[in-house]
């Protein structure tokens, strides 16, 4: 199990679902574990019953079926699906209308989708999505990249209430990965993925929303930079290194 897992950590992201069946065939005895550790490329459907896209993931899944944040109905459909109460239900509209605003300040444009779900310690869990395609044919705005994905998973674990206070832990992965393949650039690809978490005693006086949005900001905040120095910032360093720039010959004129 643990050379699988070291496996995946180093397959690229667009990979991972050919790595993760091959293992699953290898290590069925291990499957329930790889499935719920190894995240995978995100995937998305349309919910027939409001005509908007939601994403999957283990997390609204139930069986085969995934569970709509729009209609909170299983596709396809499951009579005795896992379902949020009323309380939190309520909450998991609210979240997807603000994570939605927030998607378009940030990613202009995208599909986002929340889930929420009660936990065994009196409080409840929560799960932010966001999938972005920049590829040409996709719905990026700027048309850069042959192919491009960018997958982010944020997994909040809320605390019951404690003097005004709860505890919050989060777990973000984003997975990048693009591809270019123009005359300036020629064809190059890159990708790959990255786990951060963050644990915080917040007040609740404002609400649990603004507090998971803020942490969910600063991470995303923290994550982008880590992936432009580590992916971005290494991988120009090697192709300085390996094809530097050709030299300039400087000629003093003749006397």
């Amino acid at each position: 199990m643990e050379a699988a897992m070291g496996l995946m950590r180093r397959i690229p992201p667009k990979h991972t679902e050919t790595a993760l069946s091959a293992l699953l065939s290898l290590l069925p005895q291990h499957s329930s574990d790889l499935l719920s550790q190894v995240d995978q490329p995100l995937q998305v459907l349309c919910d027939v019953d409001s005509g908007k896209e939601f994403i999957l993931c283990e997390y609204n899944r139930d069986a085969d079926s995934y569970r709509s944040p729009w209609s909170n109905k299983y596709h396809p459909s499951l009579e005795d699906g896992a379902l949020p109460s009323a309380e939190l239900r309520k909450l998991e509209i609210e979240a997807n209308d603000i994570f939605t605003i927030y998607r378009d300040q940030y990613y202009e444009g995208g599909i986002s989708s929340v889930y929420m779900w009660e936990d065994d310690n009196e409080g409840f869990v929560a799960c932010f999505l966001i999938k972005k395609d920049g590829s040409k044919t996709g719905d990026g705005r700027r048309g850069y990249l042959q192919e491009g994905a960018w997958d982010a998973i944020h997994v909040i674990e809320v605390g019951p209430e404690e003097e005004g206070t709860a505890h919050y832990r989060l777990t973000s992965t984003v997975m990048l990965s693009l591809t270019t393949n123009n005359d300036a650039s020629g064809t190059f690809s890159l990708s790959g993925s990255i786990r951060r978490e963050m644990n915080m005693d917040l007040s609740i006086e404002e609400g649990h929303l603004c507090n998971m949005g803020r942490m969910i900001e600063e991470m995303e905040s923290k994550l982008r930079n880590s992936l432009d120095q580590v992916y971005f910032g290494k991988t120009k360093e090697m192709v300085c290194t390996l094809r530097p720039p050709s030299e300039v010959v400087m000629r003093l004129p003749e006397a």
